[in-house]
Parts: structure tokens; sequence; C-alpha cells
């Protein structure tokens, strides 16, 4: 397989940056669009899946959304999840126009918030042959709810609310950290460790990441539920991979939603003695978790 190649994805007025992993051998291939979670850049945890999926067979592309990384939109850094999931809709449309790439065999790869997206995705767009949901967010009220106790959430919705009357007075975004500087600070997951494992991936892998988003992105993220959408993936087969301990996005609540998918096509695996940190941290763990997901797409696409 050789090195992935820079792409472009046009997006509703926008640019989206993307890196095209081609597997070796003659073409049309099956397909898997991978896009990242909570103020990620394509660089984040993703071209490892893709690379592990190029060398099962899989065409791979890895996008930053609009608003991040090298794509194009402003604010930045605003996460919209809506806008996100139509971002996986448009590189669908762009793998569709490829000749190399078969265009009725492609699925979707998400991870934390986009693990959510892909299951919303493969509810309502035909054109998903199969998903891989990792370490997803369920119910982003009760996601944060959970994590931050109750103290420390109600200091984040105090901040939105400061937050939000700045922007209908000025016009200017308020900016969130994507996790505090220490506990008690305020960020939109309340998760110390966390920072830091982002400033390592940050100074390892991604020097796009900035850890902070728009205050709206957390409001959103509070509105957003997977919930209404799970009973339609009867027609779309499902792999979830959770973490043993994650309390970040709770597989509590993604063994919760992984019940209510109707149907036998889909698969729930465990990553044993793992947090939601894991797949960031350990490149073999997740090497062996794309196997996983390879192995679902290339039997389900």
């Amino acid at each position: 397989m050789a090195g992935p190649h820079a792409v472009t994805v046009p997006s509703e007025g926008d640019q989206l940056s993307g890196l095209l992993y081609v597997p070796d051998g003659p073409g049309p291939h099956p397909a898997v669009v991978l896009a990242g979670g909570w103020c990620y850049v394509k660089e984040v945890a993703q071209p490892l899946f893709a690379e592990v999926f190029a060398e099962a067979g899989l065409a791979a592309l890895v996008i930053d959304y609009r608003h991040f990384g090298e794509s194009t939109g402003h604010p930045r850094r605003h996460i919209d999840p809506w806008r996100q999931i139509e971002d996986y809709r448009n590189a669908i449309s762009y793998l569709q126009a490829r000749d190399d790439v078969d265009g009725a065999r492609i699925g979707a790869w998400g991870i934390s918030y986009s693990g959510g997206h892909v299951l919303i995705l493969g509810a309502v767009d035909p054109r998903v042959r199969a998903v891989c949901s990792v370490v997803p967010v369920i119910d982003g009220w009760d996601n944060l709810r959970l994590s931050h106790g109750t103290v420390s959430f109600r200091a984040l919705r105090a901040a939105l609310e400061e937050a939000r009357t700045r922007l209908f007075e000025t016009g200017e975004h308020t900016y969130i950290d994507h996790q505090p500087v220490e506990l008690g600070a305020v960020g939109t997951f309340p998760f110390p460790a966390s920072r830091d494992t982002f400033a390592r991936i940050k100074g390892t892998e991604a020097p796009g990441y900035v850890g902070n988003a728009t205050a709206q992105s957390t409001e959103m993220l509070l509105a957003y539920s997977v919930r209404p959408f799970l009973t339609r993936l009867v027609a779309t087969p499902t792999l979830m991979c959770v973490a043993e301990g994650d309390d970040h996005t709770h597989w509590d609540l993604a063994a919760e939603a992984f019940d209510a998918i109707p149907g036998p096509r889909k698969k729930f695996h465990v990553v044993p003695r793992s947090t939601h940190l894991t797949l960031y941290e350990d490149v073999e763990v997740r090497r062996e978790t794309a196997k996983v997901a390879a192995a679902w797409f290339t039997e389900h696409i």
C-alpha cells in the first residue's frame, strides 16, 4: 500500500481536507469514511485505523470537519454535530464519484463523539452499508452530567449561559477548553488526564489539534442524542467497540444503546482492561481494535 494522498471534498460551500488511503491492487475497492471526535483533527488516532483498513483491502478516507484542521469554515473550532454528519455524507458522495471506489460498498467509522454520529448516519443514509462505532457518545446530557457530577456540571452550565449572553451582546464567541487544566476548572469533558494525553498527541501526531471549541458547541452536545435513531439500524450491520473502564463516554450507556438496536446483525466488542484513553495511548490496542473493525467491514460491505 502506498502512503495516503491529500484530497479535497466539497461540503456545503466549504472544503474538507482529507487523506485517502487506497489498497494495493486493482479497484474499484470498498471504502470507509472516518472522522474524529470532540476537537479532533484527522491526524488524531484515525490514520492507524485507515492504514489497517487499507491493508485489508478497504479504501479509507479520513477527513477534517469544517471549522477544523486544514478544512475551511468559520468560526474556527465550532462543533455542530449535524454539520459534521453532513460532512460524512458529502465524503460518501465524493467516494462514490471516484473510479477506484465501489460506490455501492461504503461503510462509516467513528470514535467518541463521531462514534455517535455514525450510528445516526447508519440510520438515515441508506448508502452506508455498515457502521463501526468506537467508544461512542450516546447522549450528551447524560454523558456530561455523569462525567461532571453536580457541582462541576452546574459550573459548566453557568459558563455556557455567560457565553450565550456575551455572544448576543457582542457577536464574539467564547471558547471552552476540551479538558480543564485542573479538577474543578471549566472544561467540556472534566478530565485533566485527558488534557495530558491530547497534549502528547499534539506534540507527536497531530500538531493541528487545538484543545478548545465554541461554547455553542457544548450547548449542542447537551442537546445531542443518538437514541431516537437506534431502532432504524435494523438494516445496517453495526459494530460497537467499547473500553471496559470507560468513564469518559460511559460504556454502560453504550451497552444500553447497543441493546436497543434490533436484529442480529450487530456485534459488541469490549476492549479489556482499558479506558477511553487507551485507544489513544496504546498503539497496539488501537491496531487490534482496527483489525476487528476491518474484519467487520470486510464481511458486511
